[in-house]
């Protein structure tokens, strides 16, 4: 019965054993190249086609509306400065006419108004433009508007319905009495400045509280101001508003760049964005196993991005979970086996005789209560391998030097007699060694494969560590192989020995290691998890000699060697 309830154990190995892979390591597989984890690491804002699209279609709008009434502006402003420069020239022109033909008397000069307003009468002033003749008291002798009798159109304001009465404070007779005393006395105070001998040029308002370019020019014969002549022109405004006329389309393109900037975020960021949203509170609540949104996911932007983001994270969490439950599966059979030895020998002990019968039991009970607490402690760390992995912060090792310190962790003279001893190959490129890493997992990577070399080679063997530069399609490694030199692994297991709570041991004691039963079967899988974790692979071959017998076994870990 005790045979048969040993025969029933699974061997196990701690973490110095040919075992392995825990269930957490393809979750901890780095991400492909061109996931969207990657890119959002490389990613930078003048690299983003969605920022630059959205900020270029707000930012056309706002130029547009910008740049058409700078535009305006500056039209508004040259068109007052190139009517006060015309009026300027054909006031000047008018007033030398009228000193040479309306003045006369010596030595005190005099002008005529008679002759002032023929002349008036006989140049021919544009229709948009008016002229009017000051004497030197700034009494008004002449004003082309009478002289071509000129008729001023007004818009009628809006019939009333009976009994309607509306007064609005800017409109009515009052108002608009007001305004034309405005203007006369805007227009009196220019015709006075002009009388002091000065041109006076500028923008005032009309009477009809329009926007005139006013010119008074003084008339003058040698030093004696004999009359001012004021010449404007009115038609500023309806040129500024033909010209905002002009300005609506540049508001009509405005409007339709921020409507198509408005669409296109409600259509490329707010509506996947939403059907996002949907598809994780669908996973939330249904118990989905992944988000699949390929129409999505297809995109080259942020939002692609984070579709690929989230697929690959419910992905990598759905293979988290079922290595979860496969690793609590195996961790409940293994935990099983060695209670059933126990249940048996306790069930047995109880109808055994006192002598050899109990002894044997009583061992039996003693070694499988061992093979529980080994079990239940490597479980244990291999649970927290994944928080210790994320506490500690990696840093650039000398793989070379971190390996001297860890083969000096077996002195030869701390090996028992004709045990075998562990040597380091030594190489001159000192600096050609270097990985990213943590010390602690490395450590415990390279400690295990150097325990189970150990326990594996024949006494007075050798176990031989060596480090090697290597290249792959994705750059240089490091490769470090730990050889011993015992029975090799069968063909067909050097896959399965990674597998965890896997052992593949010789019948009985294992030369120069433990007893059947003293390994969790965990080691391996462990060093395969950290190693992974760090971006490298880790693998089991066997050397042959030219004979084609097996020598020993090799494990190969291979490290992404640091940047220079």
């Amino acid at each position: 019965m005790n045979a048969a309830a040993q025969a029933t154990r699974a061997p196990t190995s701690p973490p110095t054993d040919r075992d392995l892979a825990l269930p957490s390591s393809a979750s901890r597989r780095p991400p492909a190249r061109g996931s969207g984890v990657e890119r959002r690491g490389r990613f930078r804002f003048h690299g983003s086609r969605l920022a630059r699209l959205i900020l270029g279609l707000n930012l056309a709008g706002l130029a547009i509306l910008v740049v058409g009434a700078l535009v305006l502006n500056e039209f508004s402003r040259g068109l007052v400065e190139a009517r006060v420069d015309s009026l300027s020239t054909q006031g000047e022109l008018i007033t030398q006419v009228i000193v040479k033909a309306a003045t006369t008397g010596e030595p005190k000069p005099d002008m005529s108004p008679d002759a002032a307003r023929v002349v008036l009468e006989i140049l021919a002033i544009p229709r948009s433009e008016r002229a009017q003749l000051y004497d030197r008291s700034g009494r008004l002798i002449a004003d082309t508007d009478v002289i071509a009798d000129k008729v001023v159109e007004r818009p009628l304001p809006p019939a009333l319905k009976p009994g309607q009465h509306i007064h609005w404070p800017w409109s009515g007779a009052a108002f608009e009495a007001r305004r034309e005393a405005r203007a006369h006395a805007e227009e009196h105070a220019e015709v006075a400045r002009a009388l002091t001998g000065q041109k006076v040029a500028g923008v005032r308002m009309s009477e009809t509280g329009g926007r005139l370019v006013s010119v008074s020019i003084p008339i003058q014969n040698v030093q004696a101001v004999l009359g001012v002549l004021t010449i404007q022109a009115g038609d500023v405004d309806r040129i500024v508003a033909a010209q905002r006329m002009a300005l609506i389309p540049f508001i009509l393109m405005a409007v339709g760049a921020v409507l198509a900037s408005s669409l296109l975020l409600n259509g490329a960021v707010a509506e996947p964005i939403r059907r996002l949203s949907r598809a994780a509170d669908s996973v939330r609540l249904s118990r989905a196993r992944a988000i699949s949104l390929p129409d999505i996911a297809a995109r080259q932007d942020e939002v692609g991005d984070l579709a690929r983001s989230l697929d690959s994270m419910t992905s990598t969490l759905t293979a988290r979970m079922d290595a979860i439950e496969r690793f609590a599966a195996d961790v409940s059979h293994e935990i099983k086996n060695p209670l059933t030895s126990m249940r048996s020998a306790l069930e047995t002990l109880e109808m055994a005789p006192e002598g050899p019968i109990r002894d044997r039991l009583a061992a039996v009970l003693k070694q499988d209560v061992g093979r529980l607490n080994r079990l239940i402690t490597d479980i244990a760390n291999a649970s927290r391998l994944d928080a210790e992995l994320s506490r500690d912060p990696s840093r650039t090792l000398d793989l070379q030097r971190f390996l001297e310190d860890v083969v000096g962790l077996y002195p030869s003279e701390a090996v028992p007699l004709g045990g075998p001893t562990v040597t380091l190959v030594a190489s001159e490129a000192l600096d050609g060694f270097r990985v990213i890493g943590r010390e602690g997992p490395l450590g415990q990577v390279f400690r295990n494969l150097i325990d189970n070399a150990r326990s594996f080679s024949p006494p007075d063997g050798q176990v031989r560590v060596s480090l090697h530069r290597v290249r792959r399609s994705g750059g240089f490694y490091i490769a470090t192989h730990v050889e011993d030199q015992g029975p090799g692994v069968p063909p067909e297991n050097l896959e399965h020995i990674f597998q965890r709570f896997y052992t593949a041991r010789p019948k009985g004691q294992a030369p120069g290691g433990s007893a059947f039963g003293g390994h969790s079967g965990l080691g391996l899988s462990i060093a395969r998890q950290i190693i992974e974790a760090h971006g490298g692979m880790i693998r089991a071959e066997n050397m042959e000699g030219s004979s084609g017998a097996v020598l020993g076994a090799r494990f190969v870990v291979e490290l992404p060697a640091a940047a220079p």
